[in-house]
């Protein structure tokens, strides 16, 4: 469930008149633009942005972009694009950093049904004028190219029917591939790559029967290859993306530092889609509520975005 609740009769151009007004005068009102874009949903985010821009003859994420700044100023651009657009963004700002880690990409290709894939892949292309999988291809090499190339352009059915007998052959070709160390097995990037979200649970179920524990906790753990963290980060958002999500929100949050990019990415990303679950599970295993740690590990306006997008009033 999401926990971003917005009010089901809003007056778009009372909002975009207030945007307005926050943007006005020698000051910034930045309460005031959490206030309306922090408690409205996408599609009244949209008619927002289309109201002001006709009534003010501005585009209004352009308009933000010069009034905020800091991380304040990422949450909110990423927040009031449209979800598909913001998750072009993402993905296009992860390949030109040229790293070796791929969340994004693989947040996207395992954890969105598939017409919001092909969507993504629509506003990437229409934005940057190539494709998605031609930037990953580009930006990526050996297994890790051929794995996610496979997973972004994939069209996966969406049902809940699975085929038992497939299930248990599937997981038997991951299993060996696992034993021999074949990470990077045509079969293993297939079956990742082109079976349903229910299919591969089965598969994963009968993985975990046959060997006694899951796939997950067979894959090499603290690998420097990048294909290897690739496929583990695949093979866990697959399996049970929540529980993901979850551990990306945990680890941007402890130790020394805050890694604020994949706080706000996990945050703005499912406030409308399952974050309520997230949080749910975040105290569960950490024993203190989500909200707490992100009042302690953050501050000012920006602290103020993601509590409301958590749900807080503030």
């Amino acid at each position: 469930m999401a926990t971003v609740s917005a009010p089901k009769q809003v007056s778009v151009k009372e909002d975009a008149e207030a945007l307005r007004k926050a943007c006005q005068g020698w000051g910034t009102d930045e309460k005031a633009i959490i206030a309306v874009l922090g408690r409205r949903n996408a599609a009244q985010r949209r008619q927002i942005r289309h109201v002001y821009e006709e009534i003010y003859q501005e585009d209004l994420i352009k308009r933000l972009e010069s009034e905020l700044s800091g991380h304040f100023e990422k949450a909110v651009y990423r927040w009031i694009l449209d979800p598909p657009d913001r998750d072009a963004v993402l993905a296009n700002v992860e390949l030109k950093k040229s790293g070796d880690e791929h969340h994004v990409i693989v947040e996207i290709s395992c954890t969105k049904n598939p017409e919001e894939l092909l969507a993504i892949r629509r506003a990437y292309h229409a934005r940057y004028k190539h494709s998605l999988e031609e930037d990953v291809a580009y930006h990526t090499k050996g297994d890790t190219r051929r794995l996610l190339v496979a997973l972004v352009s994939a069209f996966r059915y969406y049902g809940e029917e699975i085929n038992t007998t497939l299930a248990k052959s599937e997981a038997k070709k991951l299993r060996e591939a696992v034993k021999n160390k074949k990470f990077g097995n045509e079969d293993v990037i297939r079956i990742l790559s082109t079976r349903s979200i229910a299919q591969l649970q089965a598969t994963f179920n009968c993985y975990r029967e046959e060997e006694g524990t899951s796939i997950t906790k067979n894959l090499p753990k603290d690998s420097s290859d990048e294909y290897i963290a690739t496929l583990r980060m695949a093979v866990r958002c697959l399996k049970d993306p929540k529980k993901y999500f979850e551990k990306v929100l945990r680890r941007s949050i402890e130790g020394i530092g805050t890694d604020e990019d994949a706080l706000t990415r996990v945050i703005v990303t499912r406030a409308e889609k399952d974050l309520k679950e997230i949080k749910e599970l975040y105290h569960k295993r950490n024993n203190v509520p989500l909200d707490k740690a992100v009042d302690k590990e953050t501050s000012g306006d920006y602290k103020d975005m993601l509590l409301t997008l958590l749900g807080n009033e503030v």
